[in-house]
């Protein structure tokens, strides 16, 4: 299973409006470039972020997008799943017409449970925590790329 680059991308940009903070409304294309992304590509990403309620654009000079929720009440699963769809490993797992084998399917159940493992671990991850985990890595590039000063 991987990830498209629209999930990716998505949380990048979450991030980016979560790490701006949520009085400060961002335009799409500041995030364009300092995330190295496309903004014809982003211009299509927002909008099922916006459908999901996770961002609302504001109209004007100081206009934008920012979250329309707090950060800690923001998860992985919730950015993904609005970019992707439902999180599930197999279709038949949500349609079982699919499939006349669903019945009798051995391995039916093992993807449920991988896909149900997969949907908990991506719940449990907010934006703010990724928002921290960006800041502290910027923080150690920083401390590292600093020149040592001689005595």
């Amino acid at each position: 299973m991987k990830l498209s680059t629209r999930s990716r991308y998505g949380v990048r940009l979450m991030i980016a409006l979560a790490a701006a903070g949520s009085d400060k409304s961002v335009f799409l294309k500041d995030i364009a470039a300092s995330e190295d992304i496309s903004e014809k590509y982003l211009s299509l990403i927002v909008i099922p972020l916006r459908a999901a309620g996770l961002i609302r654009s504001i109209r004007g000079a100081r206009g934008g997008y920012v979250l329309a929720r707090e950060p800690k009440d923001i998860s992985l699963c919730d950015i993904v799943e609005a970019v992707e769809g439902e999180t599930c490993l197999v279709n038949c797992l949500k349609d079982t017409a699919i499939c006349p084998r669903t019945p009798l399917c051995p391995t039916r159940d093992t993807w449920a449970q991988l896909s149900n493992t997969i949907k908990e671990a991506m719940a449990a991850v907010t934006l703010a925590q990724l928002v921290s985990g960006r800041k502290a890595k910027q923080d150690f590039a920083r401390s590292v790329s600093k020149p040592i000063k001689k005595r």
